[in-house]
């Protein structure tokens, strides 16, 4: 307990995309049962809000800072069978392919040009990667531009991040009609089993 904790804290104050690496790295064999224990519920909240909107079999998907798999497991356990992953953290992205889900997986880091083609996604899905020293505003511009015209985009966003200029772009956004919010689980507490954990939101965007 007191390793994860410590995990935490380091990648929450991560200065650079390779501190981020060089964390996850070392905790991928223990992330997932660590944030079993913490009540994690990004991933069960952000999939809910992409079945409401993206049909069973929609393909293919990304699976955007998927860590060990834990998404991608259950994406392919409701339906959603041709998914490609993405993660900075080559050590968790072993531990993913072990799974045994994906259909491909890349190595990269949001925030820079991603090595996909433009409109390319039915849907993309990523929980947990923008938040505090993970990815900010930066890494939205290139999700968009990969994802198919009517495609789905959902996101777990720090909500101190959303106030401080998440909303306010996807407001420019829509104004510029590159995209629409159609949902927004609104602030919820993504880990109750650590003590201080901060708000989060859940949102989906439809790319147009």
């Amino acid at each position: 307990m007191e390793n994860k904790t410590a995990r935490l804290g380091a990648v929450y104050t991560a200065e650079t995309a390779e501190d981020v690496a060089r964390v996850y790295d070392a905790w991928a064999e223990n992330y997932d049962s660590d944030m079993s224990l913490a009540g994690y519920r990004h991933p069960a909240i952000s999939l809910a809000i992409l079945a409401r909107y993206v049909p069973k079999g929609a393909a293919p998907l990304l699976d955007a800072g998927a860590g060990t798999g834990l998404i991608g497991e259950w994406l392919a356990i409701t339906g959603y069978d041709q998914i490609e992953g993405l993660d900075i953290s080559e050590g968790m992205l072993k531990v993913a392919e072990r799974k045994g889900v994906y259909k491909a997986l890349h190595q990269a880091a949001l925030g820079i040009t991603l090595p996909f083609s433009d409109n390319h996604f039915a849907a993309i899905i990523s929980a947990g990667v923008f938040t505090s020293g993970h990815v900010g505003i930066e890494g939205l511009d290139d999700l968009i531009r990969i994802c198919k015209p009517g495609g789905v985009i959902v996101l777990t966003i720090k909500d101190v991040l959303w106030q401080a200029s998440f909303g306010q772009r996807i407001a420019e956004f829509e104004q510029q009609g590159i995209c629409t919010k159609i949902d927004d689980t609104g602030p919820y507490v993504s880990m109750p089993g650590e003590a201080g954990t901060t708000p989060s939101r859940c949102i989906a965007l439809k790319v147009t």
